[in-house]
């Protein structure tokens, strides 16, 4: 990875999207671990966490993260997502935040040097494309070492720099706890 001290960096973090990578690979994601690493790599101005929440549950697995992210150092982007039982009979939410994170991205280009992508959505090459039209570096986080890869092509492509999510593990994972168990909703950030 190459970063340097002095540039100013900022993450964009599709949860999603990470949280599907990151199960996919067996990495439990340590967001205090997360944050850390990255000031050590610049000066870090933003990180950015989106993602859709189903507003009329009255118990979201997902609303203890969003309230922990927010009060340690993450800008929080949500919308209400749509709730949906797919074929096979399982409860499935709908939220795509790619509009969102283009916004942002674009918006805050101007401001910094290095943007971090968390996500594989292919969806996402065209503003990476166009934040480096603006001089801006952008390493993509995702993995390849998954059936199927959890990356677009394109998306890795169109980067500066693709970092494997299983080569950070050490760095921003957790070990997992015993007894832990998945049970957690399915998240599809497709339309």
């Amino acid at each position: 990875m190459a970063f340097y001290q002095n540039e100013r960096l900022a993450l964009f973090i599709d949860g999603a999207n990470l949280y599907s990578a990151a199960k996919t690979v067996g990495v439990e994601i340590d967001y205090r671990k997360l944050l850390e690493e990255f000031r050590k790599r610049g000066r870090l101005l933003r990180a950015y966490y989106y993602t859709a929440l189903v507003e009329n549950d009255d118990y979201s697995p997902i609303r203890p993260l969003v309230d922990w992210l927010q009060y340690n150092g993450y800008n929080v982007i949500t919308k209400s997502a749509r709730e949906f039982t797919d074929r096979d009979g399982r409860r499935r939410v709908k939220g795509d935040m790619d509009v969102e994170i283009t916004v942002d991205m674009m918006n805050l280009a101007a401001h910094i040097d290095h943007i971090v992508v968390f996500s594989g959505d292919g969806d996402l090459t065209r503003v990476v494309q166009a934040v480096k039209d603006k001089g801006v570096r952008v390493s993509v986080v995702s993995t390849v070492k998954s059936q199927p890869a959890m990356i677009s092509d394109d998306l890795r492509r169109a980067a500066d720099s693709f970092i494997d999510l299983t080569d950070l593990a050490k760095l921003i994972g957790r070990p997992p706890r015993e007894g832990d168990h998945d049970d957690e909703d399915e998240y599809d950030d497709e339309d």
